[in-house]
């Protein structure tokens, strides 16, 4: 709204001159495609979908999708931890692949698995199957064939596989724990038995390192092993003294001038009067005979007879001295007794 009191604002001595005009950008004109330009984008475009598929139909190849199989079923409790292409292995080298997991109308999970018919060897009759949940780990399908001599197993086979849950074991191996602690906190208490072996093997050690040593430990008291000391003592002494009059005796009977020796001397007179004494027997049984077959000549006979008589007891008294002197010299007769020093 205009007041009309309000004056009107004084011209400007130098008006602003007008802008001069820009010049506008012209659009280039447009330029013809290459020749040829469609068909090289359709060739590259070709060749990557061809590149694509190549790489796709590899994988594949590589996965064994193209290989000839035969299934096996695995059935087990539950299909926790396993998944869709989980290996089956045999020895550590993968023989086939979880193809897929259904639930079975008894409740148990069934595991379909692809094995290849070049490794469906390994798997006979007599094969296991065992699922192992590692305690820190995946969980793997494994299986074990014993005899490799048995028929193998049929295509399409049905097999119960052996859980392996290594955390099913943890609830145990905690209790055998607390088990085995209680146990040692039995066994190392002040009042256990431990201690007091301890206690015991520590007392005899120190009766060990004692003055008496083992001896006074063996005895169970000073007083006792004394009383062994000296009775070793004793029985030392006495067999020095027995193995000195062992030596005495052995050199009065076994020496140059011991009894042995006048033994073989006394022994040599005996056999030198037995001679006498058989020669004067063989005269005996000869004027014997001659007594026989000269029976007339009686009074010479028995003059000869006398003095054959006379020889004899001459010889007979010679061996009882010898006896005698045997019997003195060697311990023969029951009342003598030879006292050693």
């Amino acid at each position: 709204m205009d007041h009309p009191d309000t004056p009107a604002p004084p011209a400007s001595p130098n008006p602003a001159p007008n802008p001069a005009p820009t010049p506008s950008l012209a659009a280039p004109p447009d330029l013809p495609p290459p020749p040829g330009a469609e068909t090289k984008a359709t060739l590259l475009l070709v060749l990557m979908l061809l590149l694509v598929a190549g790489a796709i139909v590899f994988v594949l190849y590589a996965r064994g999708a193209f290989e000839p199989t035969q299934q096996l079923v695995l059935v087990a409790e539950d299909s926790e931890g396993v998944v869709v292409g989980m290996d089956l292995t045999f020895s550590g080298f993968p023989i086939g692949r979880v193809r897929r997991i259904e639930l079975a109308p008894d409740g148990n999970a069934r595991i379909i698995i692809d094995v290849p018919r070049k490794d469906a060897h390994w798997l006979r009759m007599s094969s296991v199957f065992t699922l192992v949940r590692g305690l820190v780990g995946n969980t793997s399908i494994r299986a074990y064939s014993g005899i490799l001599t048995d028929p193998p197993l049929p295509a399409g086979a049905e097999r119960k596989v052996l859980p392996g849950d290594a955390t099913a074991e943890i609830p145990q191996l905690v209790s055998s724990m607390k088990d085995l602690v209680q146990n040692l906190t039995r066994m190392t208490a002040a009042d256990s038995a431990l201690a007091t072996t301890l206690d015991n093997v520590q007392g005899l050690t120190l009766k060990l390192n004692g003055p008496q040593g083992p001896l006074g430990a063996l005895m169970g008291g000073e007083a006792e092993a004394k009383k062994i000391s000296l009775l070793l003592d004793r029985s030392n002494a006495l067999l020095a003294r027995l193995d000195g009059l062992t030596a005495k005796a052995d050199s009065q009977v076994f020496g140059q001038e011991g009894l042995m020796q006048d033994t073989q001397a006394t022994v040599k007179q005996l056999n030198t009067l037995l001679g006498e004494a058989r020669t004067s027997l063989k005269k005996v049984d000869g004027v014997l005979a001659e007594a026989q077959v000269v029976a007339a000549n009686a009074r010479v006979a028995s003059t000869d007879l006398g003095a054959l008589r006379a020889e004899v007891e001459a010889s007979l008294r010679k061996v009882e001295q010898l006896v005698n002197e045997v019997n003195r010299r060697w311990p023969f007769a029951r009342d003598t007794e030879l006292k050693l020093p």
